[in-house]
């Protein structure tokens, strides 16, 4: 039995490889105030991110960091970005295990908010990770102020681990472990 009338059961979600020609739409997405505050803590931002160069961003994609773009029916609602924290260039989960894969996930428009996309998108990338019999657990990293972004990893199975600051934000780190993704009903 679905949790949802017909009229209302959510479309699925489909994720395919972010393109430069998406840089537009998240530079769009990164000025909406609830990316702004899933980004960062400092009341006066009026862009997410620190403003980053997407075209730059998308450019430099490859096997050990990528976005993906969430699309329901054919309209894009969100991003992933998916990484190697052990093996991408930054360093920015600095000394860290290898055989993890890092996420960030946020819903673009906010008429697609609050609609099940983000349980879809998570689910669909948790499972492309686990599909690789070397990834043991998946990191997250949402700010330590962001309530909802906790009780929603939690409810995919993701732990809280400790709060770590990365530059300026101060996170609160979780971590999802394979057997813990597998167990589930």
């Amino acid at each position: 039995m679905s949790l949802y009338s017909p009229s209302s059961a959510p479309s699925a979600v489909r994720l395919r490889p972010a393109t430069l020609e998406d840089a537009g739409l998240l530079a769009r997405w990164d000025r909406e105030p609830h990316v702004i505050a899933c980004s960062t803590d400092d009341p006066d931002a009026n862009i997410a991110f620190g403003g980053i160069d997407w075209r730059e961003e998308l450019a430099d994609q490859s096997e050990v960091g990528f976005y993906r773009i969430a699309e329901v029916d054919g309209r894009a609602i969100g991003v992933m970005q998916i990484i190697d924290p052990h093996l991408e260039p930054t360093h920015y989960w600095g000394e860290i295990e290898p055989d993890l894969r890092a996420m960030d996930i946020w819903i673009g428009p906010p008429d697609a908010l609050n609609r099940g996309y983000g349980t879809q998108m998570m689910t669909l990338a948790i499972d492309a990770a686990f599909a690789d019999p070397k990834v043991t657990a998946i990191v997250i990293d949402p700010l330590a102020s962001n309530t909802d972004a906790h009780r929603f990893y939690r409810r995919l199975g993701f732990q809280p681990v400790g709060r770590r600051m990365f530059d300026e934000d101060d996170c609160l780190v979780h971590r999802l472990e394979r057997a813990t993704w597998e167990a589930r009903p």
